[in-house]
């Protein structure tokens, strides 16, 4: 009886081990299919960016007399198609080597190619990111300093400059905290699932300029 309880325990322990090592290949492969499109998209991005990017000048909103009475910053941002998908531009994070294209709709088929735009927009200071947990996208988030620099380029040519205020966990039904601001002054987040898919791991950022 005893024998046949530890060859049960044995068959079922390799079970599992094989597995999981199905699942870690399995996530492997996932990301490294998931740089490659990004990093393909991202080139053409790039290119298409700086073909079509116009330099203007900023705007002084204090000799702007009638500032306070006009429309408040709409949250559409422009794009570039590619492969008939459209992006409103990229990610740059130094610290962890990063440079992404964001997808301007957010789809779960999309987050398979690139990070995507959740809500928000950078002309309305509520601009949120979301993208897998894969090592080549936003595996690495939670291991970013305080004060950190991320940079979003849009579709435009202007460059936004955050610095990184909080890291922290907001349950994964908790929608409601994700787009809230009564804790945090937060101009952009990015997130993640957590490795048991429960949690996300948030990153909020100030605009720096």
């Amino acid at each position: 009886m005893r024998s046949k309880c530890r060859k049960l325990c044995f068959v079922s322990g390799a079970a599992l081990i094989f597995a999981a090592m199905c699942l870690c290949i399995f996530n492997i492969t996932e990301s490294r299919t998931a740089a490659k499109r990004s990093q393909a998209s991202l080139s053409e991005l790039k290119n298409a960016i700086v073909s079509t990017a116009k330099p203007t000048a900023a705007e002084n909103t204090e000799d702007d007399l009638f500032a306070q009475y006009e429309e408040p910053a709409k949250t559409e941002m422009p794009t570039v198609s590619i492969d008939n998908t459209g992006y409103c531009g990229y990610l740059t994070i130094a610290e962890l080597g990063l440079e992404l294209p964001v997808i301007n709709d957010f789809s779960y088929k999309a987050l398979d190619i690139a990070p995507c735009r959740y809500s928000g927009s950078t002309d309305s200071s509520d601009l949120i990111i979301a993208a897998h947990n894969y090592s080549s996208h936003f595996g690495k988030l939670g291991s970013l300093s305080d004060g950190a620099e991320i940079v979003f380029t849009d579709c435009g040519g202007r460059a936004f400059h955050y610095s990184i205020i909080s890291i922290e966990e907001i349950h994964g039904s908790n929608a409601d905290e994700m787009l809230s601001k009564e804790n945090s002054p937060w101009d952009m987040t990015l997130f993640t699932c957590t490795l048991s898919g429960r949690n996300r791991i948030t990153v909020r950022a100030k605009l720096k300029y």
